[in-house]
Protein backbone atom coordinates (compact mmCIF):
# COMPACT_ATOMS: atom_id res chain seq x y z
CA UNK A 1 0.00 0.00 0.00
CA UNK A 2 1.51 3.11 -1.12
CA UNK A 3 0.70 5.56 2.09
CA UNK A 4 -2.40 7.89 1.96
CA UNK A 5 -1.42 11.76 2.01
CA UNK A 6 -4.52 13.68 2.79
CA UNK A 7 -4.56 17.21 0.86
CA UNK A 8 -6.92 20.36 2.54
CA UNK A 9 -8.02 22.36 -0.53
CA UNK A 10 -7.01 25.64 1.19
CA UNK A 11 -8.18 28.61 0.55
CA UNK A 12 -11.21 28.08 -1.94
CA UNK A 13 -11.11 31.87 -3.63
CA UNK A 14 -7.08 30.90 -4.31
CA UNK A 15 -4.99 28.81 -6.20
CA UNK A 16 -5.24 25.66 -3.77
CA UNK A 17 -7.78 23.78 -6.18
CA UNK A 18 -6.25 24.82 -9.31
CA UNK A 19 -2.40 23.50 -8.14
CA UNK A 20 -4.33 20.25 -6.78
CA UNK A 21 -6.29 19.38 -9.61
CA UNK A 22 -3.11 19.75 -11.84
CA UNK A 23 -0.62 17.91 -9.43
CA UNK A 24 -3.25 14.55 -9.93
CA UNK A 25 -3.45 14.63 -13.76
CA UNK A 26 -0.31 12.99 -14.14
CA UNK A 27 1.07 10.18 -12.69
CA UNK A 28 4.06 11.63 -10.93
CA UNK A 29 1.97 12.10 -7.62
CA UNK A 30 0.53 8.76 -7.63
CA UNK A 31 4.16 6.81 -8.00
CA UNK A 32 4.40 6.46 -3.90
CA UNK A 33 1.80 7.79 -2.85
CA UNK A 34 -2.40 7.89 -2.64
CA UNK A 35 -3.60 11.86 -2.39
CA UNK A 36 -6.88 12.07 -0.82
CA UNK A 37 -8.24 15.57 -0.53
CA UNK A 38 -10.86 17.24 1.58
CA UNK A 39 -13.04 20.10 1.02
CA UNK A 40 -15.62 21.36 -1.26
CA UNK A 41 -16.47 19.41 -4.49
CA UNK A 42 -18.73 21.09 -5.97
CA UNK A 43 -15.74 24.26 -5.52
CA UNK A 44 -13.36 22.37 -7.26
CA UNK A 45 -15.46 21.12 -9.99
CA UNK A 46 -16.17 25.11 -10.79
CA UNK A 47 -11.92 25.63 -10.75
CA UNK A 48 -12.22 22.15 -12.55
CA UNK A 49 -14.42 23.81 -15.48
CA UNK A 50 -13.83 27.22 -15.55
CA UNK A 51 -10.32 26.31 -16.43
CA UNK A 52 -10.83 23.70 -18.19
CA UNK A 53 -8.41 21.43 -16.48
CA UNK A 54 -10.44 18.05 -17.08
CA UNK A 55 -9.39 15.95 -14.11
CA UNK A 56 -12.29 13.65 -12.44
CA UNK A 57 -13.27 14.72 -9.47
CA UNK A 58 -14.65 11.33 -7.38
CA UNK A 59 -16.55 12.20 -4.28
CA UNK A 60 -15.57 9.17 -1.43
CA UNK A 61 -16.55 9.12 2.22
CA UNK A 62 -12.93 7.64 3.05
CA UNK A 63 -9.62 6.20 1.25
CA UNK A 64 -10.96 2.43 1.02
CA UNK A 65 -13.35 4.27 -1.56
CA UNK A 66 -10.67 5.82 -3.38
CA UNK A 67 -9.63 5.21 -7.24
CA UNK A 68 -5.83 5.69 -7.18
CA UNK A 69 -5.63 6.40 -10.76
CA UNK A 70 -3.66 9.34 -12.28
CA UNK A 71 -6.90 11.92 -13.00
CA UNK A 72 -8.78 11.24 -10.72
CA UNK A 73 -9.34 13.21 -7.80
CA UNK A 74 -10.82 11.22 -4.84
CA UNK A 75 -12.89 14.40 -2.67
CA UNK A 76 -14.02 13.89 0.68
CA UNK A 77 -16.74 16.67 0.38
CA UNK A 78 -16.73 19.13 3.51
CA UNK A 79 -19.35 21.54 3.30
CA UNK A 80 -19.59 25.07 5.12
CA UNK A 81 -22.64 27.15 4.64
CA UNK A 82 -22.99 29.71 2.74
CA UNK A 83 -20.24 29.12 -0.13
CA UNK A 84 -22.44 30.62 -3.29
CA UNK A 85 -21.08 33.91 -2.15
CA UNK A 86 -16.87 33.12 -2.42
CA UNK A 87 -15.62 35.05 -5.25
CA UNK A 88 -12.38 33.83 -6.46
CA UNK A 89 -9.44 36.02 -6.00
CA UNK A 90 -10.61 37.67 -3.08
CA UNK A 91 -9.91 38.08 0.14
CA UNK A 92 -13.55 36.43 2.20
CA UNK A 93 -14.31 35.75 5.90
CA UNK A 94 -16.35 33.00 4.00
CA UNK A 95 -13.03 31.47 2.37
CA UNK A 96 -11.07 31.50 5.60
CA UNK A 97 -13.82 29.68 6.82
CA UNK A 98 -13.81 27.06 4.33
CA UNK A 99 -9.99 26.53 4.75
CA UNK A 100 -10.06 26.32 8.34
CA UNK A 101 -12.98 23.14 7.86
CA UNK A 102 -10.48 21.52 4.78
CA UNK A 103 -7.99 21.72 7.70
CA UNK A 104 -9.56 20.10 10.73
CA UNK A 105 -11.34 17.21 8.58
CA UNK A 106 -7.61 16.66 7.29
CA UNK A 107 -6.48 16.63 10.54
CA UNK A 108 -8.99 13.99 11.46
CA UNK A 109 -7.99 11.58 8.80
CA UNK A 110 -4.87 11.62 9.95
CA UNK A 111 -5.30 11.16 13.75
CA UNK A 112 -7.55 8.63 13.24
CA UNK A 113 -5.04 6.82 11.56
CA UNK A 114 -6.57 6.75 7.95
CA UNK A 115 -3.93 8.86 6.55
CA UNK A 116 -0.32 8.91 6.79
CA UNK A 117 0.13 12.35 6.66
CA UNK A 118 -0.92 15.51 5.29
CA UNK A 119 0.05 17.90 2.53
CA UNK A 120 -1.44 21.31 3.32
CA UNK A 121 -2.15 24.00 0.34
CA UNK A 122 -2.28 27.88 1.04
CA UNK A 123 -4.33 29.78 3.49
CA UNK A 124 -4.89 33.37 3.32
CA UNK A 125 -4.61 35.18 6.48
CA UNK A 126 -6.64 37.59 6.26
CA UNK A 127 -9.42 35.69 5.30
CA UNK A 128 -8.95 33.28 7.81
CA UNK A 129 -8.94 36.44 10.63
CA UNK A 130 -11.92 37.85 9.39
CA UNK A 131 -13.44 34.28 9.69
CA UNK A 132 -12.43 34.77 13.04
CA UNK A 133 -9.76 32.12 13.33
CA UNK A 134 -7.11 33.83 15.12
CA UNK A 135 -4.13 31.63 13.95
CA UNK A 136 -1.00 33.19 12.34
CA UNK A 137 -0.78 30.40 10.35
CA UNK A 138 -1.07 26.87 9.75
CA UNK A 139 1.38 25.47 12.21
CA UNK A 140 -0.41 27.47 14.96
CA UNK A 141 -3.75 25.56 13.55
CA UNK A 142 -2.44 22.26 13.42
CA UNK A 143 -0.49 22.40 16.74
CA UNK A 144 -3.80 23.38 18.55
CA UNK A 145 -6.18 20.81 16.47
CA UNK A 146 -3.15 18.01 17.63
CA UNK A 147 -2.36 19.95 21.46
CA UNK A 148 1.30 20.32 20.64
CA UNK A 149 3.11 23.48 22.13
CA UNK A 150 5.37 24.96 19.36
CA UNK A 151 6.04 21.86 17.20
CA UNK A 152 9.10 22.58 14.96
CA UNK A 153 9.28 23.72 10.96
CA UNK A 154 11.98 22.73 8.64
CA UNK A 155 12.36 23.52 4.77
CA UNK A 156 13.93 21.00 2.44
CA UNK A 157 15.22 21.76 -0.93
CA UNK A 158 17.04 19.34 -2.85
CA UNK A 159 19.56 18.22 0.00
CA UNK A 160 19.35 21.27 1.69
CA UNK A 161 17.52 21.26 5.61
CA UNK A 162 17.07 24.28 7.67
CA UNK A 163 15.32 24.49 10.91
CA UNK A 164 13.94 27.60 12.36
CA UNK A 165 14.95 29.10 16.06
CA UNK A 166 11.65 31.85 15.79
CA UNK A 167 9.09 32.35 12.82
CA UNK A 168 6.43 34.76 12.43
CA UNK A 169 7.69 37.25 15.20
CA UNK A 170 9.89 40.61 14.15
CA UNK A 171 13.24 40.81 13.32
CA UNK A 172 13.79 42.66 16.99
CA UNK A 173 12.09 40.20 18.68
CA UNK A 174 13.66 37.40 17.05
CA UNK A 175 17.26 38.79 17.84
CA UNK A 176 16.09 39.08 21.90
CA UNK A 177 14.90 34.82 21.30
CA UNK A 178 18.61 34.42 20.34
CA UNK A 179 19.45 32.90 23.98
CA UNK A 180 21.75 29.71 25.35
CA UNK A 181 18.72 27.88 26.77
CA UNK A 182 16.46 28.29 23.60
CA UNK A 183 19.41 27.27 21.49
CA UNK A 184 20.21 24.46 23.43
CA UNK A 185 16.51 23.69 23.52
CA UNK A 186 16.32 23.56 19.84
CA UNK A 187 19.41 21.54 18.93
CA UNK A 188 18.11 18.66 20.74
CA UNK A 189 14.72 18.55 19.17
CA UNK A 190 15.64 19.52 16.08
CA UNK A 191 17.62 16.35 16.68
CA UNK A 192 14.92 14.48 17.54
CA UNK A 193 12.79 15.55 14.20
CA UNK A 194 15.66 14.35 12.00
CA UNK A 195 15.58 10.92 13.84
CA UNK A 196 11.74 10.83 13.16
CA UNK A 197 12.68 11.38 9.62
CA UNK A 198 14.93 8.38 9.42
CA UNK A 199 18.02 10.76 9.42
CA UNK A 200 20.45 9.69 11.74
CA UNK A 201 23.90 10.42 10.34
CA UNK A 202 25.91 13.90 10.00
CA UNK A 203 26.30 16.99 11.72
CA UNK A 204 24.07 20.21 12.61
CA UNK A 205 25.15 23.56 12.00
CA UNK A 206 23.99 26.42 13.62
CA UNK A 207 23.72 29.87 12.13
CA UNK A 208 25.77 33.20 13.05
CA UNK A 209 23.68 35.90 13.86
CA UNK A 210 25.81 38.60 13.10
CA UNK A 211 28.09 39.78 10.10
CA UNK A 212 31.18 36.85 10.64
CA UNK A 213 29.57 35.59 13.70
CA UNK A 214 29.82 39.03 15.62
CA UNK A 215 33.93 38.71 15.12
CA UNK A 216 34.50 38.09 18.90
CA UNK A 217 32.29 41.04 19.70
CA UNK A 218 33.32 43.63 17.69
CA UNK A 219 29.71 43.06 15.74
CA UNK A 220 27.56 41.65 18.62
CA UNK A 221 27.77 39.27 21.42
CA UNK A 222 25.42 36.86 21.07
CA UNK A 223 27.75 34.24 19.33
CA UNK A 224 30.02 34.51 22.14
CA UNK A 225 27.24 35.04 25.30
CA UNK A 226 24.27 32.80 23.59
CA UNK A 227 25.24 30.66 20.87
CA UNK A 228 28.95 29.15 21.43
CA UNK A 229 27.98 28.08 25.37
CA UNK A 230 25.08 26.45 23.87
CA UNK A 231 27.22 24.54 21.02
CA UNK A 232 29.62 23.57 23.43
CA UNK A 233 26.97 21.90 25.96
CA UNK A 234 25.04 20.50 23.23
CA UNK A 235 28.39 18.72 22.11
CA UNK A 236 29.25 17.85 25.50
CA UNK A 237 25.91 15.66 25.80
CA UNK A 238 26.65 14.04 23.17
CA UNK A 239 24.98 15.69 19.88
CA UNK A 240 26.56 16.50 16.62
CA UNK A 241 26.55 19.98 16.03
CA UNK A 242 28.77 22.97 15.59
CA UNK A 243 28.97 26.20 14.97
CA UNK A 244 27.54 29.29 15.18
CA UNK A 245 28.73 29.00 11.21
CA UNK A 246 28.63 32.77 9.39
CA UNK A 247 25.20 32.78 7.89
CA UNK A 248 26.38 33.45 4.65
CA UNK A 249 28.40 30.82 4.57
CA UNK A 250 26.67 27.82 6.24
CA UNK A 251 23.62 27.42 3.88
CA UNK A 252 26.08 26.85 0.74
CA UNK A 253 28.12 24.31 2.68
CA UNK A 254 25.22 22.18 3.91
CA UNK A 255 23.76 22.08 0.22
CA UNK A 256 27.17 20.98 -0.62
CA UNK A 257 26.72 18.17 2.12
CA UNK A 258 29.27 18.76 4.93
CA UNK A 259 26.35 19.81 7.51
CA UNK A 260 22.92 17.68 7.56
CA UNK A 261 21.04 20.38 8.25
CA UNK A 262 20.85 23.93 9.83
CA UNK A 263 19.42 25.87 12.70
CA UNK A 264 18.47 29.04 11.17
CA UNK A 265 17.91 31.47 13.99
CA UNK A 266 15.27 33.48 12.78
CA UNK A 267 12.27 33.29 9.56
CA UNK A 268 13.99 35.21 6.59
CA UNK A 269 17.60 34.18 7.28
CA UNK A 270 16.69 30.56 6.00
CA UNK A 271 13.67 31.38 3.83
CA UNK A 272 15.81 33.57 1.70
CA UNK A 273 18.87 31.26 1.29
CA UNK A 274 16.21 28.26 0.49
CA UNK A 275 13.99 29.99 -2.06
CA UNK A 276 16.98 31.39 -3.64
CA UNK A 277 18.00 27.97 -3.98
CA UNK A 278 14.97 26.82 -5.51
CA UNK A 279 11.65 28.54 -5.11
CA UNK A 280 8.97 26.37 -6.37
CA UNK A 281 10.73 22.97 -4.53
CA UNK A 282 11.38 24.16 -1.54
CA UNK A 283 8.79 22.58 0.57
CA UNK A 284 7.77 23.08 4.63
CA UNK A 285 7.71 20.28 7.30
CA UNK A 286 5.81 20.18 10.49
CA UNK A 287 7.63 18.06 12.78
CA UNK A 288 6.97 17.14 16.68
CA UNK A 289 3.23 15.99 15.75
CA UNK A 290 1.75 12.64 15.96
CA UNK A 291 1.54 12.86 12.14
CA UNK A 292 3.81 14.75 9.55
CA UNK A 293 2.68 17.77 7.72
CA UNK A 294 4.56 19.21 4.31
CA UNK A 295 3.15 22.25 2.82
CA UNK A 296 3.84 23.80 -0.43
CA UNK A 297 5.87 27.12 0.62
CA UNK A 298 3.40 30.18 -1.28
CA UNK A 299 0.56 31.99 -0.17
CA UNK A 300 -2.64 31.86 -2.05
CA UNK A 301 -1.94 33.74 -5.05
CA UNK A 302 -4.96 36.12 -5.29
CA UNK A 303 -4.13 38.00 -7.95
CA UNK A 304 -3.31 34.68 -10.40
CA UNK A 305 -6.45 32.64 -9.00
CA UNK A 306 -8.81 31.11 -11.44
CA UNK A 307 -6.23 32.13 -14.38
CA UNK A 308 -4.62 28.67 -14.91
CA UNK A 309 -1.52 30.13 -14.81
CA UNK A 310 -0.47 28.58 -11.15
CA UNK A 311 2.42 26.52 -11.26
CA UNK A 312 1.68 22.59 -9.75
CA UNK A 313 5.14 21.91 -8.85
CA UNK A 314 5.45 23.11 -5.30
CA UNK A 315 2.19 20.96 -4.58
CA UNK A 316 3.92 17.58 -6.50
CA UNK A 317 6.58 18.21 -4.23
CA UNK A 318 4.89 18.67 -1.12
CA UNK A 319 3.07 15.13 -2.24
CA UNK A 320 5.94 13.04 -2.94
CA UNK A 321 8.24 14.66 0.01
CA UNK A 322 5.47 13.53 2.75
CA UNK A 323 5.28 10.35 1.01
CA UNK A 324 8.95 10.03 1.07
CA UNK A 325 9.06 10.58 5.12
CA UNK A 326 5.75 9.13 6.45
CA UNK A 327 7.12 5.50 7.22
CA UNK A 328 9.93 6.45 9.22
CA UNK A 329 7.83 9.01 10.61
CA UNK A 330 4.89 7.27 11.75
CA UNK A 331 7.23 4.36 13.16
CA UNK A 332 9.29 6.52 15.02
CA UNK A 333 9.29 6.25 19.34
CA UNK A 334 10.03 9.66 19.84
CA UNK A 335 6.93 10.90 18.32
CA UNK A 336 4.13 12.18 20.75
CA UNK A 337 0.87 10.31 20.48
CA UNK A 338 -2.71 11.39 20.93
CA UNK A 339 -5.90 9.83 22.53
CA UNK A 340 -8.89 11.93 22.31
CA UNK A 341 -6.85 14.97 22.05
CA UNK A 342 -8.52 16.30 18.91
CA UNK A 343 -11.53 16.47 19.91
CA UNK A 344 -11.01 18.67 22.67
CA UNK A 345 -8.87 20.84 20.69
CA UNK A 346 -11.71 20.99 18.36
CA UNK A 347 -14.19 22.12 21.68
CA UNK A 348 -11.47 24.85 21.99
CA UNK A 349 -10.92 26.35 18.84
CA UNK A 350 -15.06 26.01 18.36
CA UNK A 351 -15.99 28.32 21.68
Amino acid sequence: MKPVIVIPMGDPNGIGPEIILKALLTGEAFKDASPLVTGNADILDLHNRQMGIGANIRCVSGPEQADWRAGVVNIIHVETPGTEKLKIGTVQAKAGQCAFDYIKAACRLAIDGKAAAVATTPINKESLRAAGVNYIGHTEIFASLTGIDDPLTMFEVRNLRVFFLSRHVSLSESISLVTKQRVMDYIKRCWTALHCLGIRDGTMAVAGLNPHCGEHGLFGYQEVNELEPAVRQAQAEGYSVTGPVGADSVFAQALAGRYNSVLSLYHDQGHIATKTLDFERTIALTVGMPFLRTSVDHGTALDIAGKNIASEVSMLEAICLAAKYAAAYNASAALPRTNGLYANAEDTIRS
